[in-house]
């Protein structure tokens, strides 16, 4: 198991856009920390400041322009703002490889079938 902590940053909000929204987080301690985890999609726990725990869909990778790691976690059931604050994120199963998609469609069809995964085995 991986356990990935950060301060919640502002992402591009397409998670929001698609009707999952996410928690970006900062990747600056994950990268010090030289920690190897698999690009991709995750299955896992995320714990809120209030110290509750929350089922979530997690995404690892890919580099970005500054070749630092997307780390973006949805929270099942979650609502309200979490920006600025901490997160901390426990990768349990890996359920597939990240890959781009043709359209918008095609993603937001394959995050509904990745969180219906990921409930099943939480």
């Amino acid at each position: 198991m991986h356990e990935i902590s950060g301060t919640v940053i502002h992402g591009e909000k397409l998670g929001r856009l698609l009707g999952f929204p996410t928690a970006n987080l900062d990747r600056r301690s994950f990268v010090k920390r030289r920690q190897r985890v698999n690009f991709g999609v995750w299955a896992g726990y995320a714990t809120t400041p209030d110290g509750k725990v929350w089922k979530a869909g997690m995404v690892v990778g890919p580099l970005d322009k500054k070749k630092l790691p997307k780390i973006e976690a949805h929270l099942l059931g979650f609502s309200g703002s979490l920006y600025g604050r901490k997160l901390k994120l426990e990768l349990v199963k890996y359920i597939r490889a990240y890959k781009n998609f043709k359209n918008l469609e095609a993603l937001k069809l394959q995050i509904g079938k990745d969180l219906k995964k990921i409930k099943s085995i939480l």
